[in-house]
């Protein structure tokens, strides 16, 4: 699998490593590609932009310590184990966050997006409503992952913010290739690396000319078309 990904992988200048958040065996993929591809930065979704600062060099290789930095038993991500190898890269290479926060994340759920968004709205496409077919697909999406147990009218909500967290990992990989050349790698959930309407997808409307691979990883075969350069 390591051949596959990395015989594709080669000239890429942004590379999205999807996973499961909760397996490990996603977790350690990840860390043999960065090993291999030697990353000019990283982008986490799993902290922000504050919190990527206290991801020093001396810190990084350090993964008790650097949890207590991060608070991390308090930031509902699964144990700090399954990350810290991947956060050691931190010792070598730039640390960039994603995250954009709570307040943030509430903010788009009750005003949209592009009311919230820090940076350029526009850039990223969030002033522009979805298609109706992607609208469509994106609640039914959340509706499944939330247990079929959320109200149909909050599910526009769940899609405001998904695209919050989209662009804000758009805007950070932007950010790191400009700051320190390709190639900048994303860690992050399958649902932002999907290329049909996750960050290549954003990416492909602020930079088109920035050539993206992204990688899904699964824990069963998925069904019908599969939206990532390789899974």
């Amino acid at each position: 699998m390591l051949a596959d990904i990395l015989s594709v992988v080669d000239g890429a200048e942004v590379v999205i490593l999807g996973e499961v958040h909760d397996n490990p065996a996603h977790h350690a993929l990840q860390a043999d590609v960065l090993a291999v591809m030697s990353p000019s930065a990283i982008v986490f979704e799993m902290i922000t932009a504050d919190e990527a600062a206290l991801v020093t060099p001396r810190i990084a290789a350090d993964a008790v310590a650097l949890s207590a930095a991060l608070d991390w038993p308090n930031s509902g991500w699964p144990d700090f184990a399954y990350y810290a190898p991947l956060f050691a890269f931190g010792t070598e290479v730039p640390i960039y966050g994603a995250d954009v926060g709570r307040e943030a994340a509430q903010g788009a759920f009750a005003e949209g997006a592009a009311a919230v968004f820090a940076g350029d709205a526009g850039r990223f496409g969030l002033d522009m409503a979805l298609p109706e077919d992607e609208q469509t697909m994106r609640e039914a999406e959340q509706m499944a992952a939330h247990c079929d147990a959320l109200p149909e009218d909050i599910l526009p909500r769940f899609v405001e913010a998904q695209r919050l967290r989209d662009a804000a990992l758009a805007e950070a990989a932007l950010e790191a290739l400009e700051a320190h050349g390709p190639p900048v790698a994303i860690i992050t959930g399958n649902g932002h690396a999907r290329r049909d309407w996750g960050v290549p997808a954003l990416l492909a409307i602020a930079a088109p000319g920035v050539s993206v691979f992204a990688l899904g990883q699964f824990e069963a075969p998925p069904q019908g078309d599969v939206p990532f350069d390789l899974w």
